[in-house]
């Protein structure tokens, strides 16, 4: 389980960055920046943060709400025209890049999930597998892939016919389905090699 280990040890103000749906064949990437309070910050929440993709979706939602109002938090979108024109690799970094900007407080030092670092306006540590060794970076990924798997249900209200509100873009049965049926929108990655290949 995630603890403030890694944040002790870097010391000031410390902020976790984590990102969502690099994967998906639809819809933008999101990042989110997260500082926390170890004194403010609710025990049972704390107890309870841990790798998004490790929570069942109502447990996010419930710990995105109890977040909110509780931490510090910055969101960065990057469009799907940007990961197109950039690559993926290069819009995840821009989102993570935004998420920083957008926090209220600006941190002494970001742990950034994974092995690249963003270029960011504090120093940078990356940390393989941080959602589950670090709680700013647990926050973080649970605000990301709160924030998007909300935008991706917003989208399946335009376009009902990929279950985007089920699969939050990644490339299931249901949205094959849909790509069969209705063809490539303007929300899908159209870089991406399954998407490349319906347009041809």
């Amino acid at each position: 389980m995630p603890d403030f280990a890694l944040e002790k040890e870097a010391g000031g103000v410390v902020a976790g960055v984590d990102e969502a749906g690099r994967g998906p064949w639809a819809g933008p990437v999101v990042a989110a920046a997260a500082i926390l309070d170890p004194d403010t910050l609710p025990h049972h929440v704390q107890e309870q943060l841990d790798d998004s993709k490790k929570l069942t979706a109502k447990v996010r939602d419930r710990l995105f709400d109890a977040l909110t109002g509780n931490i510090y938090q910055g969101v960065g979108i990057a469009s799907v025209d940007e990961i197109d024109t950039q690559n993926i690799l290069a819009a995840t970094m821009l989102a993570m890049q935004r998420a920083v900007h957008n926090l209220p407080v600006q941190p002494d030092i970001a742990l950034v999930d994974g092995n690249r670092a963003p270029d960011l306006s504090c120093p940078v540590r990356t940390v393989v597998r941080g959602d589950g060794l670090s709680l700013s970076i647990a926050a973080a990924s649970i605000v990301a892939k709160v924030t998007r798997d909300r935008i991706m249900a917003e989208l399946a209200l335009k376009h009902p016919g990929y279950a985007w509100d089920r699969n939050a873009g990644y490339g299931t049965k249901a949205h094959r389905e849909g790509l069969d049926r209705f063809g490539v929108t303007e929300h899908h990655r159209r870089s991406f090699k399954p998407i490349a290949a319906y347009l041809k």
